[in-house]
């Protein structure tokens, strides 16, 4: 079973810092104090989401489809990681054209529409 180096403490969900690292070949082991990559602090379900996201090239309706989840939930979790990455997250303003255009288009559903529009 692989083991990953968890993003965030699992006792407390403090911020982890790597003070060892060891290679399987020589042996070798390096001491010191050591930030993790960004990626390694995503959530196994925000990992799986950039996977998902990267397979089908950033396409949202391909991403709600494999997903099986509603545009804003696309967006939603993309703002997540977007987060985690350590980058503000702006909020468009609500394009009310561009909403009934994708609607039109079959890309979001009635509901997706509704809420967007709410929002």
């Amino acid at each position: 079973m692989k083991r990953e180096v968890p993003g965030n403490c699992p006792i407390c969900d403090g911020e982890i810092k790597v003070t060892e690292i060891r290679c399987k070949r020589c042996k070798s082991i390096i001491k010191g104090v050591f930030d993790l990559c960004k990626f390694c602090r995503l959530t196994n379900e925000q990992k799986y989401f950039v996977e998902v996201f990267i397979k089908n090239r950033g396409n949202i309706k391909e991403i709600e489809k494999e997903l099986g989840i509603s545009y804003p939930t696309v967006r939603n979790k993309l703002d997540e990681v977007i987060s985690v990455f350590g980058h503000k997250v702006e909020k468009p303003s609500i394009d009310k054209k561009d909403i009934l255009e994708r609607l039109k288009n079959g890309e979001i559903t009635k509901d997706d529409a509704l809420k967007l529009l709410s929002e």
